[in-house]
């Protein structure tokens, strides 16, 4: 135990390093800022997500994420209309119950919800992204440190819009509480809290490399070792990309499906790991 608790340490420390080395290098422009920062009309979303890790192998499994994503307008207050559709792949590793590693790719559609554009509707959204998550058991509750990493190539909706390069650095602290049992176990209600920071890199962030600090609160239902369900509300903020002078805020509800099938003969299968997140 000994040695994973250094090599979680000196992995923390590596990312960290290196997430500093990237915002002190980045190219400096100028931007005006305003003499106070100011934050953008605060703005409803909907998201709806299913998270499916499906066992391939021994130690592998594949990573399956589907999300559509709901922001309001003025035509559509509350729910809203459809912002993003992701598609969030990869292929995982498990290294032992309590650390595993994931390696893919992502397609994100982005949607134009101003509804006085002229330009286009839908523009995709291209990511490389791998992640590092270690697991901590404490009395009766789940503890998860997450690290995310994202290359990102985004473009705006005007037709001659090109792609930029930003990197996206991602750390999650999350925690699941059973509440009407001893463990996480089939028939448990649980709370999940959790924040995450969301910092950004690239020659396109001058002043804005916070792109958001999300602070949510899920409550779920462990219907069977293999399925479980979640709600929960989230706020975020963040810089603005183009100046970050101006905050963006966000209230969020979501709502989550987490599904494992294991297809593996029984000899095969190693023992309960903590994957879901």
């Amino acid at each position: 135990m000994s040695t994973f608790r250094t090599f979680q340490h000196n992995l923390t420390v590596l990312v960290c390093i290196l997430f500093l080395f990237r915002v002190l290098a980045q190219e400096s422009e100028k931007v005006e800022l305003p003499p106070y920062s100011e934050y953008k009309d605060l703005k409803t979303k909907t998201w709806f997500n299913s998270y499916g890790n499906i066992r391939i192998g021994k130690r592998l499994f594949w990573d399956a994420q589907t999300h559509l994503r709901l922001e309001e307008t003025k035509e559509t207050p509350f729910v809203g209309q459809v912002a993003q559709i992701y598609n969030r792949h990869a292929i995982g590793y498990i290294h032992s119950k309590y650390f595993n590693v994931r390696l893919g790719g992502v397609l994100r559609l982005n949607f134009n919800t101003d509804e006085s554009s002229e330009d286009r509707n839908l523009v995709p959204e291209w990511r490389i992204w791998h992640q590092y998550q270690f697991a901590q058991s404490l009395s009766s509750m789940m503890i998860y440190h997450r690290i995310r990493i994202e290359h990102r190539w985004t473009q705006g909706f005007a037709e001659d819009s090109e792609y930029i390069f930003r990197n996206r650095w991602r750390y999650m602290f999350r925690m699941k509480i059973p509440l009407n049992s001893h463990k996480l176990k089939p028939k448990t209600l649980y709370v999940a809290p959790e924040a995450e920071l969301i910092m950004q890199s690239g020659k396109a962030v001058v002043a804005s490399p916070m792109e958001d600090l999300r602070l949510t609160s899920t409550l779920g239902y462990i219907l069977t070792p293999r399925l479980t369900v979640a709600a929960g509300a989230m706020y975020s903020q963040g810089q603005d990309l183009t100046n970050g002078g101006y905050f963006k805020h966000s209230w969020a509800m979501r709502f989550h499906v987490y599904y494992s099938p294991d297809f593996r003969k029984v000899k095969n299968k190693l023992p309960e790991i903590h994957l879901t997140d």
